[in-house]
């Protein structure tokens, strides 16, 4: 098995890790840079109105895609402190290092390099350590039955996030939309908010489910009243009381 283990990583089709190997997804899955370029308005966007969820001195994980990125901009631009900001993802770590009032906590991890992340078994027991208030993921596809994501390990990384979140939120822009990926990754009842660009007739035609009690829909013209509408909610829960957030249709 070592053998063949040192084949395939010599053929670079592994990343080694201690005790074992994950697929090395660099070759067939687009690098960061290359993924920023796809619907970058979009992206904006969606990374924009994210940042309206965002209050002083929650704990928030931020996720390995490119729309996160782009919030993670948006905060750069106009920061929300103080804010504790925890990530795998090293473009975004390194972006919010040096903004005042944000504290950065990068995981431990495997570093793929082209994919600019950390993951693997020490990812996912560090982001175990943690308890977030907001969790922004990504994925590469959007269904009926959820959303999907491209790796076992990244997978892995999400979901021990989901579990230590009181609040996950999809950025998912309409590119994604009617596309399944190799992993399932979670169902829409796990999740409190959508943030995308993909109309309501548009989720609908691919079965997206915009009619789930978990979610509230909301115009463009009232995307404004969103923190407001949060923070109201946020101050009549108790501390670690299940936080039910909008899905927002840009």
């Amino acid at each position: 098995m070592r053998r063949d283990l040192a084949h395939l990583e010599e053929r670079k089709l592994i990343t080694r890790t201690y005790g074992g190997a994950m697929a090395d997804f660099n070759l067939r899955f687009p690098s960061f840079r290359q993924r920023r370029s796809v619907a970058s308005d979009a992206k904006r966007s969606i990374g924009q109105a994210a940042l309206k969820l965002l209050r002083p001195e929650q704990t928030v994980f931020l996720d390995n895609g490119t729309t996160v990125f782009a919030l993670t901009e948006a905060l750069r631009d106009f920061p929300v402190r103080p804010l504790t900001c925890v990530t795998g993802n090293l473009p975004v770590a390194d972006l919010l290092s040096e903004v005042e009032g944000l504290d950065v906590h990068l995981l431990g991890g495997q570093v793929l390099r082209r994919q600019s992340v950390l993951l693997g078994d020490a990812a996912c027991r560090a982001a175990e350590q943690w308890s977030f208030d907001l969790a922004f993921l990504s994925a590469q596809g959007m269904t009926r039955e959820g959303i999907w994501n491209s790796e076992p390990s990244v997978v892995a990384l999400q979901r021990a996030v989901i579990t230590h979140t009181r609040s996950n939120v999809a950025l998912l822009d309409s590119t994604k939309l009617g596309r399944t990926a190799p992993q399932f990754l979670t169902a829409w009842p796990s999740l409190q908010g959508l943030l995308t660009d993909a109309s309501p007739a548009a989720l609908a035609s691919h079965g997206i489910p915009n009619h789930l009690t978990e979610f509230e829909h909301i115009t463009p013209s009232t995307i404004q009243a969103l923190a407001p509408v949060l923070e109201q909610r946020r101050e009549s829960e108790d501390e670690r009381t299940h936080l039910t957030l909008p899905t927002s249709l840009l």
